[in-house]
């Protein structure tokens, strides 16, 4: 199966050609990709070279003349460098466009803690108007990717990762999947951790939820989950642990509940490893999950 960063090129390229107002905006990362692309539309395949900062700048100028950027580097490129920019060029002037991060978390451990962005999307929640996108899947890859473009001026993040799950979901852009029903507390599964969730859940009577949208977060269908489920909320997320559980405490300020946000750690791993070897260090593999969410779940609630 091919990778959401292998989908990303053909797909840009396709929107390229299908659509004018479409242009695609590179830091050196991925410009071999869109050679050809680039003879066909030299006006609109941007290459900046090694410089970030003018990466995210550029695309607000485009924006600001009516173009709909799509730009693309690692995460820790593509939020951590240019975050001033992301604040400033993009967000003061109210400009729209369409992030697409690449190696997630950890996916390139040989690149060292440079090449590493947990906290990306806990970045962006400081700013405001963010769409977040968390496909688990390439196919899912391509169905945000389109919503982005397709989503007028908005300023729209999608967050490429190698780890997938082995099937997509009809995502929409919008709201999470209930994919298992249960009584016991409510584990939200976030892109790429959906496999590792339901085999951590196998037998647990608790629902799982899958969102591949996180922001704005479906607060809607979590209130609902619980409403048959109870109120024990687990939070796996492929990111910083915690991210979100701002969100869920928003989506349910009016009802009594527990929150366990599980994702990666604060802590640096100064090791390389492999991205497996990172997951399960993160506690992030299904059987470390699985012993973190039953204990929580079977916790008795504080009288």
């Amino acid at each position: 199966m091919d990778t959401m960063r292998d989908r990303f090129a053909p797909v840009a390229a396709r929107l390229l050609d299908e659509n004018p107002r479409v242009a695609v905006v590179l830091a050196e990362i991925g410009a071999a990709d869109f050679e050809e692309t680039l003879l066909r539309h030299p006006d609109r395949v941007i290459n900046v070279g090694i410089r970030e900062q003018l990466l995210v700048g550029a695309a607000a100028g485009l924006a600001l003349t009516g173009l709909r950027p799509v730009v693309h580097t690692f995460a820790s490129f593509l939020v951590e460098r240019p975050f001033e920019q992301l604040k400033l060029d993009l967000g003061h002037q109210d400009a729209g466009a369409v992030l697409v991060s690449a190696a997630a978390s950890f996916d390139w451990p040989a690149g060292g803690h440079t090449h590493m962005a947990p906290g990306d999307i806990a970045l962006l929640d400081t700013l405001d108007g963010w769409t977040v996108h968390v496909p688990g899947h390439p196919d899912e890859a391509e169905t945000l990717l389109r919503h982005a473009v397709a989503a007028g001026d908005d300023k729209v993040y999608v967050r490429l990762s190698t780890q997938s799950n082995r099937s997509a979901l009809p995502v929409d852009g919008r709201r999470s999947h209930t994919v298992r029903e249960g009584r016991s507390g409510v584990v939200v599964a976030v892109g790429p951790m959906l496999d590792a969730v339901l085999e951590a859940t196998e037998g647990l009577d608790v629902t799982v939820l899958y969102a591949a949208t996180v922001r704005p977060f479906d607060g809607a269908a979590l209130r609902r989950a619980t409403e048959s489920a109870g109120t024990d909320v687990v939070l796996v997320e492929p990111y910083l642990a915690g991210t979100s559980t701002a969100v869920v405490a928003e989506a349910l300020a009016d009802v009594p509940h527990r929150t366990l946000g599980l994702g990666v750690g604060r802590r640096e791993l100064r090791r390389y490893g492999t991205v497996a070897e990172h997951v399960a260090a993160h506690g992030l593999d299904a059987r470390s999950l699985r012993e973190r969410i039953g204990r929580f779940v079977a916790a008795p609630v504080p009288g």
